[in-house]
């Protein structure tokens, strides 16, 4: 029983991590929470769907599974990451120097539009991610991970060194870092201060929706309102590794899908959603700067 939650905790944890950098990134830099960041996840969910059927539609449904879902990757990521950058150009940039309420204002709103335009666009009903892989694995003892869950843990392992690569070791990362810790000389000393905003949340949502199109996936359903959901699951794993620092939302992310699995499978499944929310509760009483405790900018 332990090491099955184990496995499931970690896979879904893996995920969470995901959609939290997305989170911590925009906070580290602007200092504010992108609430809307959850509907960038639900968005890749439904744009892998979409990817696979116009593949389908083109007379190329029978390809290998593994390009069908390349495929759905790379259409999903870039879509959403160009959806990241409009939302910020046009929704966030013209608020950034008014009072901090009207940008987190500005975020609301656009989650509610984009839930309501993937409503009417896509239906109320449950979409059904195509099975492109039998549920086969291995056999861990008395646990079985699946080669779903194996592609999962896989691929967002390499999507987080990916990210810890390119912030640490490329002149944008440096950028970044730079601006993080104090936009105005940032600015004096020649960054393109909007262009790695923009950058950020290129970034950020790119991870989103590839954490939707692993969870479209892995479970096999959407709808149009998981984002909110997986938003505030993610924002409380940013908050638990340390809001602003991106180890940090990569270990509350794990933490929390672990906490989440292993709850559902010795307390209660009934209240697996509970519990995170159980943990951003303590968190804020008892330890609010998070594990880590430092932000990006605190860390460079």
């Amino acid at each position: 029983m332990f090491l099955q939650q184990l496995i499931n905790g970690l896979t879904v944890g893996s995920v969470y991590a995901l959609i939290a950098i997305g989170y911590t990134m925009v906070y580290g830099i602007l200092e504010f929470i992108n609430f809307a960041h959850g509907e960038i996840y639900m968005l890749g969910a439904y744009l892998g769907i979409i990817a696979i059927g116009l593949l389908t539609a083109m007379g190329l449904g029978n390809s290998s599974a593994f390009l069908l879902l390349a495929f759905a990757f790379i259409f999903a990521m870039v879509f959403c990451a160009f959806y990241g950058v409009t939302i910020e150009r046009l929704a966030y940039r013209p608020l950034r120097r008014a009072p901090r309420l009207a940008p987190l204002l500005s975020a609301l709103g656009v989650s509610i539009f984009l839930q309501n335009f993937v409503m009417v666009t896509q239906g109320t009903r449950n979409k059904v991610f195509p099975q492109l892989f039998a549920q086969n694995g291995f056999d861990l003892g008395n646990a079985k991970i699946t080669y779903i869950q194996i592609m999962i843990l896989v691929t967002s392992i390499l999507l987080m060194v990916g990210l810890t690569l390119f912030v640490n070791k490329t002149k944008m990362g440096k950028a970044m870092r730079a601006t993080s810790q104090d936009q105005k000389m940032a600015y004096l000393v020649g960054i393109d201060v909007n262009r790695v905003i923009s950058v950020t949340f290129l970034i950020g949502s790119a991870l989103g929706a590839a954490a939707g199109v692993m969870v479209a996936l892995y479970y096999g359903l959407v709808n149009f309102h998981i984002g909110y959901t997986a938003g505030l699951k993610a924002f409380t794993a940013a908050v638990l590794g340390g809001i602003g620092n991106i180890p940090g939302a990569m270990l509350g992310g794990i933490i929390l899908g672990l906490v989440e699995s292993l709850g559902a499978g010795y307390l209660s499944s009934e209240y697996k959603d509970a519990y995170a929310f159980i943990i951003l509760v303590l968190l804020l009483i008892f330890r609010p700067q998070g594990i880590l405790g430092e932000r990006l900018k605190e860390r460079s």
